[in-house]
């Protein structure tokens, strides 16, 4: 586990997408996983004003995304194919048939999750993957209790979880079921970059990094991966154990 630590969101948001822009630049046909809400926000802001300098290509990248919300329909102004769309890809050189994300409104929605992780197979796997933390462990929608050997599914949201998402919902009804990458296949990438900013997200990283290993806290299997990297900023490394936190492998990005 490694841990870059910066001073706010932009910063973190910056590095983020450096290490993203870095990887295309070594592999320009690589899967890239990704993910929705406002963690990874500003992320792709800053990799959409890279492309525009024409520093950075999307011709030849693959990606999938982490989950959808069940019953919404892909023009849904409140679902993640839309807010991806809206957000990122249509402001880079991405070919849109290359970009993957579970249909909620599938009529099959079992047949959809088998098809998702059997397109991730066949793409050759998942280069790069991209999270965010819930405040109750969460990772993609794999709540609390989640087995750790699931594979795409369809998970019933926790009331914290719905609670949180309020806010992109103008209505303020948030869908009860998701589609999301399991556990399993989250796991089977090749890298992870876990994004953590603010103090909300404080006791979420303190139990990922100093808890044991537990599905009551999905986000906690990440410590067995053997190449993940969680960007902080300040605000959200405030309850980290001192001791524990010099024992990590700090790394100055920059560098």
């Amino acid at each position: 586990m490694k841990l870059i630590v910066v001073e706010n969101y932009g910063e973190m948001s910056r590095i983020a997408a450096d290490m993203i822009s870095k990887r295309m630049l070594e592999k320009p046909d690589m899967t890239l996983g990704l993910a929705t809400g406002g963690t990874p926000t500003g992320m792709y802001q800053e990799l959409i004003a890279g492309a525009s300098k024409k520093n950075i290509s999307f011709k030849q990248i693959t990606t999938v995304n982490l989950d959808e919300y069940v019953g919404l329909e892909a023009t849904h102004p409140n679902s993640y194919r839309f807010y991806m769309n809206d957000r990122f890809f249509q402001h880079i050189d991405i070919d849109l048939e290359n970009t993957f994300v579970p249909n909620g409104a599938a009529a099959d929605l079992a047949q959809e999750c088998h098809w998702y992780d059997e397109t991730i197979k066949q793409l050759g796997g998942i280069d790069l993957q991209v999270l965010g933390i819930g405040t109750n462990g969460h990772i993609g929608f794999n709540e609390p209790g989640t087995p750790f050997d699931k594979t795409t599914h369809v998970v019933e949201l926790t009331e914290s979880t719905r609670k949180a998402n309020e806010r992109f919902f103008s209505e303020g009804k948030v869908p009860t079921h998701a589609i999301t990458m399991g556990i399993k296949t989250i796991m089977q990438s090749k890298e992870i970059v876990l994004l953590s900013s603010g103090e909300k997200k404080a006791d979420a990283l303190q139990q990922l990094v100093e808890g044991s290993i537990t599905n009551l806290f999905p986000a906690s299997v990440l410590k067995l991966h053997n190449n993940l990297t969680i960007v902080a900023d300040q605000a959200s490394i405030k309850k980290l154990d001192d001791c524990l936190y010099k024992e990590l492998e700090c790394v100055n990005y920059d560098q």
